[in-house]
C-alpha cells in the first residue's frame, strides 16, 4: 500500500470499501486509487480532482495539435436504418 499525503491511497485489488452509510463499493481493479480529499465525482475512488487545476490567462491560445478535430457525418451516420 502507498500513501501520498496529497493524493489517493493506492491499494493492491481486488478491493472492497464499506461506506459511511453501509454501501460497499467494489473494484476489480489489479490497484485502486481512494480517494482521501472527498473531492471525488466517484467517490469512493480517485478521479484526480485532487490535483490542482490552472485556468488559462486569457491571451492563452490553443495550438492546433490541442483542437478537437471537427467530426463529419457520413452519409451512413445520417440513416436510420
Amino acid at each position: 500500500m502507498s500513501i501520498d499525503p496529497q493524493g489517493p491511497v493506492l491499494v493492491e485489488g481486488p478491493v472492497e470499501v464499506v461506506l459511511e452509510d453501509g454501501t460497499v463499493a467494489r473494484s476489480e481493479r489489479f490497484m485502486v486509487a481512494i480517494c482521501t480529499c472527498r473531492r471525488s465525482r466517484t467517490y469512493p475512488w480517485c478521479d484526480t480532482s485532487h490535483r490542482p487545476r490552472e485556468k488559462p490567462s486569457p491571451g492563452d491560445q490553443v495550438s492546433d495539435a490541442r483542437a478537437p478535430s471537427p467530426v463529419r457525418a457520413t452519409e451512413q451516420d445520417r440513416s436510420c436504418a
